[in-house]
């Protein structure tokens, strides 16, 4: 059901604004832009609250299309300051983590292409580069994922302190590295390999399994049309 199709929120009888309508229908009767400006609570002296919402929503193509966003994305947003950009973002990672979390439940990560569904929803949305840690059981049964770094469009650096806490902090015996390639094309590159030649070997040293790393992209940008880049298939990691 969609909301009402007036501009401002002061052009709106009180019963059709978003908290009344909200408290009335419940959240999902609400559109896309009575969700957002009930997020962003009010608006500024020349900006009205819905307006900002549509402004938010045209930006970024869609709703879903936020997911990409981060906090100076926000910040760009004429009637959105810095508490609200960091709020707005923060939203946005919760919604990420509870996407995530609904697809963990008894999931086990024995191939690659298991990691790549589970991470491609979230990888879409990403337009810089980020290193995912997989900790997994003894039956490759997923504990936790955690995102360790984030990077720029053509890189993140990531050190085997970071890839290994997660690991020990949650009693993982084994784990699988995941970064995504923003461009698509999941070929490793020169720093690829050497970061993973550096974690297989503090892996080893520490008496954790590594079972891959998967580089993530795009199924139309491989050539076998698989979206990702496996580690362990090309014979890299023993």
């Amino acid at each position: 059901m969609k909301g009402p199709s007036l501009t401002t929120i002061h052009e709106l009888p009180f019963e059709e604004r978003p908290q009344e309508r909200l408290e009335r229908l419940g959240a999902a009767a609400l559109s896309d832009r009575e969700l957002l400006a009930m997020l962003i609570r009010s608006g500024t002296a020349r900006f009205d609250v819905l307006s900002i919402a549509d402004q938010l929503i045209r930006s970024a193509g869609s709703l879903a299309g936020l997911l990409r966003w981060d906090s100076s994305d926000f910040l760009a947003v004429q009637g959105i300051g810095k508490i609200k950009a960091l709020q707005l973002s923060t939203q946005v990672e919760i919604a990420k983590r509870m996407m995530r979390g609904q697809r963990i439940t008894e999931l086990i990560l024995d191939e690659p292409r298991k990691v790549w569904e589970y991470l491609y929803p979230e990888t879409r949305s990403d337009s810089v580069e980020k290193v995912w840690v997989l900790c997994l059981d003894r039956k490759n049964k997923l504990i936790r994922a955690e995102t360790v770094t984030s990077g720029t469009a053509s890189g993140s650096l990531v050190h085997p302190r970071e890839i290994f806490r997660p690991v020990v902090r949650h009693g993982a015996t084994a784990l699988i590295l995941a970064h995504n390639h923003p461009s698509g094309d999941p070929s490793p590159s020169p720093a690829d390999l050497r970061v993973t030649r550096r974690i297989c070997q503090a892996a080893k040293t520490m008496g954790i399994e590594m079972h891959d790393h998967i580089i993530l992209g795009e199924p139309e940008h491989c050539p076998n049309r698989n979206g990702y880049y496996s580690f362990s298939d090309a014979g890299l990691i023993t």
